[in-house]
């Protein structure tokens, strides 16, 4: 895909299918890659390193690229271990090669590996340019897109902007494959939580011809890919709903609380509402706060637990509320059979939430539901698809 674009930029990455959960967290059951590119010209650059689980792999692509040359730049735009994790390899093997990152990068780079490579750094801010001869890298700095140290660069001759961990995808690196979900659940996981950041890294892209966008995971993306990339990052960055719908999140202990977000979810349809259901005990989390973003409306309904709320709802919330989960209508639904705690625990973690609308009426089921809870869901179901 890369070649279409520019021959003289080759791609290297690896492909990672084993890894069962990225950072440890987040499952990846369609692998996930590690993106990197060799731009050949007058002088030649690799843009980032890969995994340490991929390190062999990637040195043997690397050198291949650059058939007997050697690299005079390595560029690292991001210092995660996933994207770094074979940076000192690669100084080892071409001891000449010069490392290209900005004031934040080196000491980073100094603490993973124990080594001081200051004497090989060409430390860039913004604005600056990396000539290679035909081709050039301008630089953009693009703190926390995730971490502090982030930047990108706008490669002039073929439009390319390197994006490090923005505009990622979980899975291979193929452009054919389904990109919105996956990058969907990557974003509003790894990214979300820096919303005006990446506003403000989107707001230096517009000024910058962009025809194709390579990040450090997932595909290239051009044209359609492209446009359908940048507008979901507007609106995800914004916090603005994707689907004028509502997400039911419900953790039940032995059902009375599913079969109530179940009825409800019925009850939300005949309204006319756009409704999705999730099973806070089973479905991968990560998959359940990408959804909670993706829609206007939330209800959550769960059972009551050691005077609190039963863990998986109370880890859900804790999830969305690190992500800076804000500006939604939200309904509650709680289950106690002798001391209901699940409403107020809910509601003191909602409240340290932004811009958050909560529904009446608050619900109380007390083991199974009554045809009073039932009217009160009818009632619920009413101003939920009004307001979504």
């Amino acid at each position: 895909m890369i070649a279409t674009i520019d021959p003289a930029v080759v791609p290297v990455g690896c492909f990672d299918g084993d890894l069962d959960l990225f950072e440890s967290q987040y499952a990846v059951p369609g692998g996930v890659s590690y993106n990197s590119y060799v731009i050949l010209d007058e002088k030649t650059a690799v843009l980032d390193a890969v995994d340490p689980r991929r390190v062999d792999e990637w040195l043997a692509n690397v050198e291949r690229a650059l058939a007997g040359r050697t690299p005079d730049y390595l560029v690292v735009h991001h210092m995660e271990p996933d994207h770094a994790g074979g940076a000192a390899a690669l100084a080892d093997k071409y001891p000449g090669m010069t490392i290209v990152g900005n004031a934040k990068t080196f000491p980073m780079l100094a603490a993973f590996t124990g080594r001081d490579f200051s004497a090989r750094a060409l430390t860039v801010k913004e604005g600056d340019t990396l000539e290679l001869g035909a081709h050039a890298l301008t630089f953009y700095m693009a703190p926390m897109v995730h971490w502090p140290e982030v930047m990108v660069s706008f490669e002039r001759a073929g439009g390319i902007l390197f994006s490090a961990d923005g505009f990622g995808r979980f899975g291979a690196a193929d452009p054919d494959l389904p990109w919105v979900d996956e990058a969907r659940r990557y974003y509003l996981n790894i990214v979300g939580k820096y919303g005006v950041q990446v506003q403000a890294l989107l707001k230096k892209a517009a000024g910058l011809d962009i025809r194709a966008v390579c990040p450090l995971h997932g595909p290239v993306l051009t044209g359609e890919a492209l446009a359908l990339a940048l507008e979901k990052y507007d609106l995800w960055s914004r916090y603005v709903p994707e689907d004028r719908g509502v997400l039911v999140a419900y953790a039940s202990i032995h059902g009375n609380t599913a079969r109530a977000a179940l009825e409800l979810a019925e009850m939300l349809r005949a309204e006319g509402a756009a409704v999705e259901t999730v099973d806070l005990t089973r479905r991968d989390w990560a998959e359940a706060v990408a959804g909670a973003f993706r829609y206007s409306g939330l209800v959550l309904a769960a059972s009551s637990y050691d005077a609190g709320v039963f863990p998986p709802m109370a880890q859900f919330l804790a999830r969305l509320k690190s992500k800076g989960f804000r500006d939604r209508t939200v309904g509650l639904i709680e289950n106690g059979s002798w001391g209901p705690s699940a409403l107020k625990t809910m509601l003191a973690e909602l409240e340290a939430m932004k811009g958050l609308t909560l529904l009446e009426p608050n619900i109380t089921i007390r083991s199974a539901a009554t045809e009073e809870n039932r009217a009160q869901m009818r009632e619920l179901a009413k101003a939920m698809a009004q307001a979504v």
